[in-house]
């Protein structure tokens, strides 16, 4: 089972016509995430025509693939349509168990040279687009990018450094949970995902997850004398 795979401009034209058809999330100005997430996020969603980066990090903090899953999830089980560019590692395996419906995932592992108008042909026709921020990428180039999703009502996501963004999502701590004295399974993760941007996003904001997640678990406030309350800091824990 795999997303759509999208080879050459033609395929792409195919797929952004069907992505281009009404979808039951397709009138929502705010597109849903999971709801350990809302309170990183100033529409509490995805908002549309919104550019919300994710920051790479270092490999030691990693998660960021978990945290890219985890935003794309309830916007692709309400019905949106998701493209994935410049990522060929990036796996559909994990993708269903975050909860992405694969017949509206595009795949575009390797754009090429044509980075830019790949990108620009899916904002045109889908809800969301990931994609990996080339090392070579001008500034004049990622704000019009960025402007297209803007008019087009698409939310760009950028897969490291982009500047501009109106929301920047960074994993900045991470402990796993699974190994005993030695021995056992590395079972999931709890990351503190950092939140900063600029206009209703310019305060910065913090919230611990467990990434993977998964339907067992609930949120609950930080315990007391964890720093001063805040809607926005909460844990996920087995129920």
């Amino acid at each position: 089972m795999a997303g759509r795979m999208v080879v050459g401009s033609a395929a792409l034209a195919e797929l952004v016509r069907p992505a281009s058809a009404p979808d039951p999330a397709g009138g929502h100005r705010v597109l849903p995430v999971r709801p350990e997430l809302t309170g990183l996020l100033p529409s509490r969603g995805l908002r549309r025509g919104s550019t919300v980066a994710v920051g790479v990090g270092q490999p030691r903090r990693s998660g960021t693939t978990s945290l890219l899953l985890a935003l794309l999830a309830e916007a692709s089980r309400a019905g949106s349509w998701c493209a994935v560019v410049g990522m060929p590692t990036f796996g559909a395996g994990a993708a269903v168990e975050a909860g992405i419906a694969l017949d509206r995932l595009a795949l575009v592992p390797q754009p090429g040279p044509e980075w830019p108008t790949v990108v620009a042909a899916l904002i045109d026709g889908v809800d969301v687009v990931v994609t990996a921020v080339p090392a070579t990428v001008s500034a004049s180039v990622a704000g019009r990018l960025a402007a297209r999703a803007r008019q087009r009502g698409c939310v760009l996501v950028p897969y490291g450094r982009w500047d501009g963004a109106d929301v920047t999502l960074q994993v900045v701590r991470g402990v796993w949970e699974g190994l005993g004295a030695g021995r056992g399974r590395l079972r999931r993760r709890e990351v503190t995902i950092s939140a900063s941007g600029r206009g209703a996003a310019a305060r910065p904001k913090e919230v611990k997850v467990w990434l993977p997640g998964d339907e067992l678990t609930r949120v609950i406030p930080a315990p007391p004398g964890a720093g001063r309350p805040d809607a926005s800091r909460l844990r996920m824990v087995h129920q």
